[in-house]
């Protein structure tokens, strides 16, 4: 099929992919004056007394706005806020499909910081979460941080939704290498919004290391090769990096940190590497391409460099890294337990919960399915329970 061709087709017929669906059948005048006025008067009145009532009388408790500028859309770039909205049509019928959460897109068209951050405190009572989306860094990293004392989750599902999925595949590729995660000297090629956050959940960073198990090594590559300390190119995204990559402040391209390295993680441009660059790491490497739509390096060749596990973003491949596994969840278990942010504690919640929902990991299947039914259910629990035991949530 020419996904491409069938999609614009698709698009066109259908108008947009999501609606507005009343739940209720307004045919009688009572029904009209209890759901409109007078009747509706009365919660209006309830939550004017208690702010906290919205969440029982709104839509609040179930609704998420997915934010986007749309100066990052997919491997598409900068492409706007017009142009953007399919995508978050497409992540708002996720939500529903997955998580029965009611999500509607928001594409803002302005690029300026100031006014994302000012434009979503103002919608904010509407929504129970914030899925910011398609928001390029660093600008992404600073509206997220600035957002957090909403009193509702705000959670860049670029950064975060990449990371806690890569950690679950990367959890079962491991067994099937024969590693230890503890022990596990990792490569990142993409110093953006995904990479940053990937990098931070591996190294553990504001976690509670009697949860979390950090990798050995991580360093992280840009278009100029691995980021070190000695460099006078780097951003403050880039430059808080070294606080906890790269502590022997190796040098040199993407190649030279590929040697003897267990694992290459992917978030960048496709057709980057061949089998011979697989051949200089470690005995038994791990790959995840995540390049979308041609990722890194394509399977069979990677394979035929040595990779004992390959995965990429691809549904169309084994071992697809793919957010969906885990931000309908996420949210769910978030507005279940009305927590006010998402915690480092319910990020790796997710991350554990989606890895062990494959019993038996193999070379093939190291990440479930994302039409697998029940994981993102079981992802919700999980976040749910670690948020209702961490004070930093609630």
């Amino acid at each position: 099929m020419d996904y491409f061709k069938e999609s614009l087709i698709l698009h066109k017929r259908l108008k947009g992919k999501i609606r507005i669906v009343p739940k209720m059948d307004v045919r009688t005048t009572d029904e009209l004056s209890l759901v409109y006025s007078p009747g509706v008067a009365a919660p209006c009145q309830e939550i004017a007394r208690d702010p906290d009532a919205v969440w029982d009388y709104t839509i609040k408790s179930n609704t998420v706005a997915i934010v986007s500028d749309g100066s990052a859309v997919l491997g598409l770039g900068n492409i706007g806020a017009h142009a953007a909205i399919p995508v978050m049509e497409g992540k708002a019928m996720l939500f529903k499909r997955f998580a029965n959460i009611d999500a509607f897109p928001i594409c803002l068209d302005t690029q300026d910081t100031e006014k994302i951050i000012e434009t979503i405190r103002m919608i904010a009572p509407v929504f129970g979460g914030i899925n910011l989306e398609d928001i390029a860094s660093p600008r992404c990293f600073e509206i997220e941080e600035r957002l957090q004392d909403l009193g509702i989750p705000v959670f860049h599902d670029d950064q975060h939704g990449t990371a806690i999925v890569t950690l679950a595949a990367l959890i079962n590729a491991a067994k099937v290498a024969g590693k230890s995660l503890a022990r596990l000297r990792v490569v990142i090629n993409g110093a953006g919004a995904a990479g940053i956050a990937i990098a931070r959940l591996l190294r553990c960073q504001d976690m509670d290391t009697d949860q979390c198990i950090p990798v050995k090594e991580v360093i992280v590559c840009d278009t100029r090769g691995i980021i070190h300390r000695d460099r006078d190119d780097l951003n403050d995204a880039k430059r808080r990096l070294l606080a906890f990559t790269n502590h022997n402040n190796r040098k040199g391209s993407l190649r030279d940190a590929l040697k003897d390295a267990d694992v290459f993680i992917g978030v960048s441009v496709g057709n980057l590497l061949t089998a011979d660059d697989i051949r200089i790491m470690a005995e038994r490497p791990i790959i995840f391409a995540m390049a979308n739509p041609i990722p890194e390096i394509m399977p069979d060749e990677a394979k035929k460099g040595g990779a004992v596990v390959v995965g990429t973003g691809r549904s169309d491949l084994p071992n697809q890294v793919n957010n969906v596994l885990g931000f309908p969840g996420i949210f769910r278990g978030a507005l279940d337990a009305r927590a006010r942010r998402i915690t480092p504690s319910m990020k790796l919640a997710a991350a554990f919960a989606i890895a062990d929902c494959v019993k038996e990991p193999r070379p093939d299947y190291v990440i479930p399915a994302t039409l697998e039914e029940q994981v993102e259910w079981r992802v919700a629990r999980a976040v749910k329970e670690a948020a209702l035991k961490d004070p930093k949530a609630r």
